[in-house]
């Protein structure tokens, strides 16, 4: 694929199940001069599986600096290259956010091939507002900094995203019920496109209890799906008895105008809590 004007291609490959690699992933891997691979042998599978034999060079956080002006040098000579990382999307939460800022400086085209995403196939399927979100990588290994980010996203309206490691997962639940309160709505996606992909919606302390109950329920890899704070506080204890009694005698839609009249604020707010409150009745 040598020409005048060389091609960065950043390539999303498979999150789990290798039938999300596309068509034009494959063509663009088997016809570029390099790949970039963030661990080569484990591209060298990936790329066995599909009859790719493009030659791979190591590219990862603790190479990136040095690696970066021979990949830089290599494009300018006219070879195309193709950026992947382990799994799904690259820069999203892996490295190459340098690479493809100073390809961009140097006037070199840089250009995406897209596919799986951890954090989109989660929040696709969350059934949490989709309209604004955030995403905020992978959190931190220590309990007093984990508190910290949570601290400070707790008035944050949109949703919040993150990765989780699963031996993490249920200290992560424990310090966001202490930052976040109990009643906080979450979905949690676990081995997202995997054979034993599987979704737990409702109360941080609802999911934790369910992950918590069964060793297999914490293996693999996690993303965190926060609710944004609404106008309301999901706190209120007196909020929460008003709408989980009226929603046995009336309809949700109803119990959430009574509420809005007489606790003020929005309707559409006090219907997401009585829906959650209705989830997580034994």
């Amino acid at each position: 694929m040598n020409s005048k004007t060389a091609t960065l291609y950043i390539v999303a490959t498979p999150i789990g199940n290798l039938g999300d690699m596309t068509t034009r992933a494959i063509e663009v891997l088997k016809a570029v001069d390099v790949i970039l691979a963030e661990d080569t042998r484990h591209a060298a599978t990936l790329l066995r599986e599909f009859g790719i034999d493009t030659r791979t060079w190591s590219f990862h956080d603790h190479n990136e600096d040095k690696q970066r002006d021979a990949v830089l040098d290599r494009l300018e000579e006219g070879n195309d290259i193709a950026l992947i990382s382990d799994a799904g999307t690259p820069l999203i939460s892996d490295p190459g956010f340098t690479l493809v800022r100073e390809a961009q400086r140097r006037g070199l085209n840089v250009s995406p091939v897209p596919g799986a995403c951890a954090l989109i196939a989660a929040l696709s399927a969350s059934g949490l507002p989709t309209d604004r979100f955030s995403f905020n990588g992978f959190l931190p290994a220590k309990t007093g900094a984990r508190r910290r980010v949570f601290s400070s996203l707790r008035q944050e309206s949109q949703t919040l995203i993150m990765y989780e490691s699963s031996h993490r997962i249920i200290a992560c639940l424990d310090d966001l019920i202490l930052e976040m309160g109990a009643e906080r709505y979450v979905a949690v996606g676990r081995e997202l496109t995997k054979k034993f992909e599987q979704f737990y919606c409702g109360s941080v302390e609802a999911v934790k209890e369910t992950i918590a109950s069964a060793d297999n329920h914490q293996k693999g890899e996690f993303v965190l799906m926060i609710a944004g704070q609404t106008e309301i506080s999901v706190e209120q204890a007196e909020v929460r008895r008003f709408l989980s009694l009226l929603s046995k005698e009336v309809s949700v839609k109803t119990a959430s105008q009574l509420a809005a009249g007489w606790f003020g604020g929005k309707r559409n707010d006090y219907y997401q809590l009585a829906m959650r409150l209705r989830e997580d009745e034994p």
